[in-house]
């Protein structure tokens, strides 16, 4: 297998562009000359919080600058759970609990010289908690009260002399277990109808916990989602003991999974011609640096044409 596959090259030469260009990107003025500002790059858009590393964590904040200047960013937090309660015909549901918000959570002063820059802002379990209140009450101390699929939003707020507009990407942080987090992408290899096909992979995925046991995969190779928009996102769980990955073929509703509309298919469900099962689906930690590999093989069916198949070997992205 190759190493690193990145995009698409249509969409490598977009990208391309955009990072030759972006000390010179036109935020407002399509003649050439950023004017109003304002404008945010989230770098940190997924955090995981894992129950027992009280932090610090950290969020990344690129900032494009115009002829107004961005003077600070104040960051707002909410925090979201759930709540097991009875419908109208006596059925258990999960109700959505929202608290408060605090809106000065943290202030970011911006420099105002630089067209580009970067800022930053650390935050721990303490910071994350205090102020606020959900279902009647303060929110626990102690992270182990938490369940894992819990969140906090943090909403950017971009403050020039223009006044306060809020900013379109926010920061999710997630209670999450061992294995959630931002994943590199170190091997790559998409087969279709056992032909194969390189460059087709993005430089990072995103993996999060939904609950104690099953963890979902956000997109798979460059689709992040179907033709319908529907996402191509699927679940998978990890034998504590064996480090075992067993790709899910439901998702945690009980519906059956689909990758770009099709049906999916894993290597308990299907005799994969070309993409590998032996040495595959594996998650293997790494005590030392955090740098925990998961190894991956998993794709989908069309029906009339054949399989679709994809590999990857994914390092997590330790802050």
């Amino acid at each position: 297998m190759k190493a690193i596959k990145k995009l698409s090259i249509l969409f490598l030469s977009l990208i391309t562009f955009y990072a030759c260009n972006d000390d010179d990107l036109n935020v407002d003025n399509p003649d050439g000359k950023i004017t109003e500002g304002g404008l945010l790059d989230v770098k940190n858009t997924s955090i995981n919080y894992v129950v027992g590393n009280n932090g610090p964590y950290t969020s990344n904040i690129r900032v494009f600058q115009g002829d107004v200047k961005t003077t600070s960013i104040r960051v707002a937090k909410t925090f979201y759970t759930t709540k097991t309660v009875l419908d109208t015909d006596g059925e258990e549901v999960k109700e959505t609990v929202v608290s408060n918000t605090v809106s000065d959570f943290k202030t970011i002063d911006v420099p105002t010289t630089d067209q580009n820059s970067m800022v930053s802002f650390t935050f721990n379990f303490s910071e994350m908690v205090e102020g606020l209140q959900a279902d009647g009450s303060a929110l626990s101390t102690s992270d182990t009260d938490y369940k894992v699929g819990d969140y906090w939003i943090f909403d950017y707020y971009v403050t020039t002399s223009n006044g306060e507009r809020i900013n379109y990407a926010s920061t999710k942080v997630t209670v999450s277990t061992r294995f959630a987090g931002t994943y590199s992408v170190i091997e790559g290899d998409y087969w279709r109808i056992g032909v194969y096909y390189p460059d087709y992979f993005y430089d990072t995925v995103v993996i999060e916990s939904v609950d104690a046991a099953i963890y979902k995969h956000y997109g798979i190779s460059a689709w992040p989602s179907d033709d319908t928009g529907k996402p191509n996102d699927f679940y998978f769980t990890v034998d504590s003991d064996t480090g075992a990955i067993t790709v899910l073929e439901t998702d945690p509703d009980g519906n059956a999974v689909t990758l770009n509309t099709q049906p999916i298919i894993t290597c308990e469900n299907f005799a994969f011609t070309t993409a590998p099962c032996e040495g595959s689906n594996i998650a293997t930690k790494n005590d030392e640096t955090g740098e925990d590999v998961l190894q991956i093989t998993v794709g989908y069916l069309t029906a009339g044409s054949g399989p679709r198949e994809f590999y990857e070997r994914l390092v997590k992205i330790v802050e």
